[in-house]
């Protein structure tokens, strides 16, 4: 891997990881499905006017703005809201990688290897572990919200395979177009209208910072690399690369916020990650680092 590339890929697991800290900036104040839909609202105006609809079904698009807004960071957004830890958030959401693999072997027949079952029993027992063993950090309705989150995640990847597109960036652009409007009818059905009003009073420059910051750096910056390094190099070298999301959340946890984990939750939440890790490896990584090249991304 080219240097320049490895230091981008880097930075958008830092982006990535920091997020979190930023997601609890918003919804510490803010009803959490508004800040999203704000999220989603700014990430996609005024970049959609410059980017060609990709050329796909209008159902795809609706599907993946409902699943990866709502399902993914709706969720992902309120179970910080409801007393899970910034960094525990992003590990439990660690667990779409299990999920993608169930999906995997329930929509595409794919096998499972030794290997990866191997890592799955550790990555559960590590996460068992680190579930019962909390500090305050993890409760009963931000697992659950989590868990619809990890689960919607490789949904959300399905149904951009099955769109057919060889525009990703696009699709992930105009597909958030469709995330707003569920959010925010969502938040009205649970809060009442008043939440528009009450939100619009309390609305704040830590709101702002929250949602600019999830908008552009997280969302468009991170994806845009993402889909560069995708197309330039095997999966199996850029995957592990998402363990560290977890690893700069937790860090950015404790930093901004001083979320601990106790020793006992260090211990299962590296189990867990090591698991995670067996189940995303796919062989030698081959990692050379290379002089950084003039051709642009």
């Amino acid at each position: 891997m080219k240097l320049r590339d490895l230091l981008l890929s880097l930075s958008v697991m830092a982006i990535w990881g920091f997020n979190f800290s930023m997601i609890k900036l918003g919804v510490s104040e803010i009803d959490p499905l508004l800040v999203a839909a704000m999220r989603f609202l700014c990430a996609t105006f005024p970049l959609i006017l410059f980017i060609k609809r990709p050329e796909v079904a209008w159902r795809h698009l609706i599907a993946y703005g409902l699943v990866f807004g709502t399902g993914v960071w709706g969720m992902a957004s309120c179970a910080i809201t409801f007393g899970l830890s910034s960094g525990m958030a992003s590990v439990l959401l660690q667990t779409d990688v299990l999920t993608s693999v169930f999906a995997g072997v329930w929509f595409y027949k794919e096998r499972i290897s030794s290997r990866m079952k191997l890592g799955i029993g550790i990555s559960l027992l590590g996460l068992i572990v680190s579930l019962l063993y909390t500090n305050g950090n993890v409760t009963l309705l931000g697992i659950l919200l989590i868990s619809i989150s990890a689960i919607c995640w490789p949904l959300a990847g399905v149904i951009m395979k099955q769109s057919g597109t060889t525009a990703p960036f696009a699709f992930n652009i105009w597909g958030i177009l469709f995330a707003p409007l569920p959010l925010l009818a969502l938040s009205v059905l649970i809060n009442g209208v008043d939440v528009l009003a009450t939100s619009y009073q309390h609305w704040t420059s830590k709101a702002w910072l929250s949602v600019l910051f999830q908008a552009y750096p997280t969302t468009v910056f991170g994806y845009w690399v993402w889909n560069k390094m995708l197309l330039k190099y095997p999966m199996s070298l850029m995957a592990p690369f998402t363990l560290l999301v977890s690893v700069f959340a937790l860090f950015s946890g404790y930093l901004v916020y001083g979320e601990q984990l106790n020793p006992t939750q260090w211990v299962a939440c590296s189990a867990f990650l090591l698991g995670i890790a067996l189940v995303v490896y796919r062989g030698p990584l081959g990692f050379t680092i290379k002089s950084a090249s003039t051709k642009p991304l």
